[in-house]
């Protein structure tokens, strides 16, 4: 079975079994219009797919993946412990473009991801190894953008991290071999979802309270606007004869009810925080348009633990 390569803000792999419990017993093409970690793709492996995510280097890291997996490890096996001094035949050994002393190994790979959009000449294979190194070494795991798009996670505390992903990478490849990777608006799917296929949103989560925000992986966000857009998508797709799935926080619950579809109320721990005795259960909702008597019997088991 394949698994994630990523850690990813809202993984879904502890609701894995109240997903399937909502899939349609049988179903034609498989749509994820918000990819992310992929923890339900990749469990299902589902052949001919569709998935798409609004961030550039996470769709350009799945290709690379997809595309060129031994290259992807051959240059992930040659990055250094990220505690360890910086490599002086690279850039930023010393300075990061706005001038900060870089202070370790972690810090000149962080620099060197984040001015790689700006520089003339740009290579997907090191963007997607930098992408896993970071995502792998830094700070519980968290891909967090700054209002410039640029990521500023510290460095983490770890005995040995596995940036390389051996395993983990050649399996999801040989899923991924088969699937159309995009970088869209989620709305592609009005024109790729044929009825009786099956499209499953895990869109960024409404904020639960004023303070609370599950989007704020990307400098782009996901508003309110989009949420909206979202429901109409989901309702379009209905009416065309589309099975539809979608997860999200509960203060969405009225608006998917309202909406027409069938909604349940689940009990989630949130995957990535700074304290670790503060991975509380919040409630997400599900929805579908799966009638309860036409739905796949039983679950999947979860994915396990990174």
């Amino acid at each position: 079975m394949a698994e994630p390569i990523l850690k990813w803000a809202g993984g879904k792999r502890q609701l894995l079994d109240e997903l399937y419990a909502r899939f349609p017993t049988d179903h034609d093409r498989y749509h994820e219009p918000f990819i992310g970690g992929g923890a339900l793709f990749f469990d299902l492996e589902p052949p001919d797919a569709t998935i798409n995510d609004a961030n550039p280097r996470l769709v350009n890291f799945y290709e690379q993946v997809r595309d060129d997996p031994e290259a992807l490890i051959d240059r992930l096996a040659s990055f250094d412990d990220p505690e360890a001094d910086p490599d002086p035949s690279l850039p930023y050994d010393e300075t990061t473009a706005r001038d900060r002393s870089v202070e370790s190994y972690y810090y000149q790979q962080r620099a060197r991801f984040n001015r790689r959009p700006y520089e003339s000449e740009f290579d997907p294979l090191t963007e997607a190894a930098l992408l896993l190194y970071l995502n792998r070494t830094c700070y519980n795991g968290l891909y967090r953008e700054n209002a410039d798009g640029g990521f500023n996670v510290p460095v983490g505390r770890y005995a040995n991290p596995d940036w390389v992903q051996r395993d983990r990478i050649r399996r999801a490849s040989d899923v991924l071999a088969t699937t159309t990777i995009r970088n869209d608006d989620f709305a592609y799917v009005l024109d790729v979802a044929e009825p009786g296929d099956l499209v499953y949103f895990d869109p960024p989560y409404e904020p639960m309270s004023a303070t609370a925000s599950f989007n704020e992986y990307s400098a782009d966000g996901f508003d309110r606007e989009d949420q909206r857009r979202l429901l109409d998508v989901a309702g379009a797709l209905d009416e065309a004869g589309v099975w539809v799935v979608v997860s999200n926080s509960g203060v969405m619950y009225e608006p998917y009810a309202e909406a027409g579809l069938h909604v349940d109320v689940e009990g989630a721990t949130r995957a990535i925080n700074s304290d670790p005795d503060n991975r509380d259960a919040v409630d997400e909702i599900v929805a579908t348009n799966v009638p309860p008597d036409e739905r796949l019997d039983g679950g999947q088991r979860g994915l396990p633990e990174f």
